[in-house]
């Protein structure tokens, strides 16, 4: 019996890229592939988004692996580079980086390259994570520019830190103060995530970066992938392994932290934090077995969770699948339930559950 796995949608990943492009018309799509394509699979995953103009990645081994893999279109490195040694590399892999720090300008100015390579200039305007700050565009600006090492064009860009919530006035300064600084650079730019393309139209730019909505989840305070036109692209499920009955007022799993008033079935399947789903899901977090909700109890273990189905009307057997999240119950649920943020739950999928790719063209 095959247990605990993630079903990949690729007809839904080909569904959110067209979203994103009717979003966001007349922008070019950075497609971002970091943490293993936020856990869905980097190399794979790639290879159907061959509508994207550039794909982004945070450190260089994801670019080596997209490009081992055969994939040729232009790879921005989000972070950058580390050290001196990496540049050569960059060169020899078309890939482009993204300068942030004066340590970065020095080493790039410093290199003995061939040819030059493509940059993205990064301004902090109030993530204050990574960035240049925004007195010093002119004179980063003007190094890049004058150096061999660098290609002529250099993309402008930064990044939003409250875009997710549009009650937060944050966003709306960072685009004016972005925009007011480079109204006079004949540059391309790119401002917005995920977030910033599906609430923040001033900010689209010349490129877009969508992430956590390529894979069918929204990036917004309180809101679900399906409101805005997503499909879900990850269906991870696993399947009732034990059913047993268990009298009321006996606590249930480690602690003994939750019991029923009356007596009922439980079922027990084969999913746990040793397959990533999160340990701090709260009793409560909803499950489907055969088309219907049912709810955890007690703590989630590494290997198994139990699973209230009251009286089982609904005929829970063993081997029945359970959806763990999907196309029926959307990840930002879980991960409400579990206190967390939905980039957690699908990039700590770990290595023991089987993927399976559906609907590849």
């Amino acid at each position: 019996m095959k247990l605990a796995a993630a079903e990949i949608d690729l007809s839904a990943l080909t569904h959110n890229l067209r979203c994103i492009k009717s979003i966001a018309p007349n922008t070019k799509v950075m497609a971002v592939l970091k943490a293993n394509a936020y856990g869905h699979g980097l190399v794979t995953i790639a290879q159907h988004l061959q509508g994207a103009d550039a794909f982004a990645v945070a450190r260089i081994d994801e670019a080596l692996a997209l490009r081992a893999g055969g994939l040729t279109n232009p790879i921005v490195l989000l972070e950058g580079f580390f050290n001196a040694g990496d540049i050569p590399i960059l060169l020899a892999n078309n890939f482009q980086a993204v300068i942030h720090n004066e340590a970065q300008l020095i080493a790039l100015e410093q290199a003995q390259l061939d040819a030059p390579i493509a940059v993205w200039l990064k301004v902090d305007t109030g993530m204050h994570r990574l960035g240049i700050e925004p007195q010093e565009l002119e004179l980063f600006y003007n190094r890049l520019k004058s150096s061999a090492n660098v290609k002529s064009h250099i993309h402008l860009m930064t990044h939003f830190s409250c875009a997710d919530d549009q009650q937060n006035p944050k966003t709306s300064q960072q685009i004016d103060t972005f925009s007011h600084l480079v109204d006079s650079k004949q540059e391309q730019i790119c401002l917005a995530n995920s977030a910033g393309i599906i609430g923040w139209p001033k900010s689209h730019g010349d490129w877009i970066r969508p992430g956590l909505m390529l894979y069918g989840v929204s990036p917004m305070v309180d809101q679900v992938g399906r409101e805005h036109g997503l499909q879900p692209v990850m269906k991870l499920t696993t399947k009732v392994i034990a059913i047993r009955r268990l009298p009321a007022n006996e606590p249930v799993g480690y602690g003994g932290r939750w019991q029923s008033s009356k007596d009922i079935m439980l079922a027990v399947v084969a999913m746990g934090y040793g397959d990533g789903y999160p340990r701090h899901a709260t009793s409560g977090t909803p499950v489907i077995i055969k088309g219907q909700r049912f709810s955890i109890v007690g703590s989630v273990s590494m290997d198994m969770i139990t699973v209230d189905i009251g009286d089982n009307q609904a005929n829970v057997q063993i081997g029945d699948e359970v959806e763990m999240w999907g196309p029926n119950l959307p990840v930002e649920e879980v991960a409400k339930h579990a206190g967390t943020i939905p980039y957690e739950l699908l990039c700590n999928v770990t290595p023991r559950v089987s993927y399976e790719y559906l609907n590849a063209k």
